[in-house]
């Protein structure tokens, strides 16, 4: 058995994956991720590109050619031209990224599911009542970003950003894992609510990237240009952009995941199931 495949079958047992990856001191470790990650010395960037490739599934096949510069560039690395195909569907809301598709389904008196039998509330993952109301009998669709995956989300659709809110949280890791046994994980970990106006029938949807173990940060470019989004503390701040289906709007530094929240007259397509790897671009849901 090479290296490469023993070492994932020892990190595949859930009880060491659960311990090496949450009873660690995880803001500290991300911490010192998000530093490491972006030193540029040769035998460091070498080392660690390595690495990164021997846990993870890494294909860079569809990455613009580059040199990265460091880890950091790496993980964030840009798609060649033409390398995902958006739905031109006008009625399609198109995947926002490349992820592994966890559970999805209708939300249940606002209730939406992290994994079978954990339910949590959408107030507390959006950090509002008030905004929670309005999907209390929608859908959700959760999407989780492995380390090795293509780590910028897009635009679902066309449409203008209303609002980004910042919430301050833990880091535990998102994997199946750790999802079957921390109840309301999403709930506790930082995220950014981004909630949305779609151009084509005006309604609203949320997009809520949630950071994880070893995410350096989520970045959204147009909304702090200058400075990572948690620079500027919990808050929620309205927002104009506005954004063509397929444009890119932000960037996880590692792997994480992506809850979408859409009103009840939407559907997910239906070829989507849990499990299922789906690429940006791709049909997620339908509009009513």
């Amino acid at each position: 058995m090479s290296l490469r495949a023993s070492l994932r079958t020892v990190l595949g047992q859930e009880n060491v994956n659960f311990l090496l990856t949450n009873r660690i001191p995880r803001h500290a470790l991300t911490r010192f991720m998000g530093w490491f990650s972006k030193i540029e010395l040769p035998p460091v960037r070498a080392a660690s590109i390595a690495a990164w490739k021997l846990f993870c599934d890494v294909d860079m096949a569809d990455a613009k050619p580059a040199k990265y510069r460091s880890l950091h560039a790496a993980f964030i690395r840009e798609l060649r031209e033409g390398a995902r195909q958006v739905d031109p569907d006008p009625a399609v809301i198109a995947a926002p990224c490349d992820a592994i598709v966890g559970a999805f389904g209708r939300i249940a008196d606002g209730m939406a599911l992290q994994i079978k039998g954990f339910p949590y509330p959408i107030a507390d993952l959006l950090g509002s009542e008030a905004e929670a109301h309005a999907f209390r009998d929608g859908w959700f669709v959760t999407m989780r970003l492995t380390a090795g995956m293509y780590h910028r989300f897009h635009a679902p659709h066309d449409l203008t950003v209303e609002q980004v809110r910042y919430i301050s949280g833990d880091t535990w890791n998102v994997n199946p894992i750790a999802l079957k046994r921390i109840e309301r994980l999403f709930c506790k970990n930082e995220r950014a609510p981004i909630t949305v106006r779609l151009d084509a029938d005006g309604s609203r949807m949320v997009l809520v990237p949630v950071a994880a173990v070893l995410v350096a940060s989520i970045r959204l470019p147009w909304f702090d240009a200058e400075r990572n989004l948690r620079a500027g503390g919990e808050r929620a701040a309205p927002c104009t952009a506005r954004f063509a289906k397929g444009e890119e709007m932000g960037w996880f530094e590692h792997g994480s995941t992506i809850v979408a929240i859409a009103p009840p007259d939407y559907r997910p397509v239906a070829e989507l199931h849990e499990g299922r790897r789906i690429r940006m671009g791709e049909a997620l849901m339908r509009m009513g």
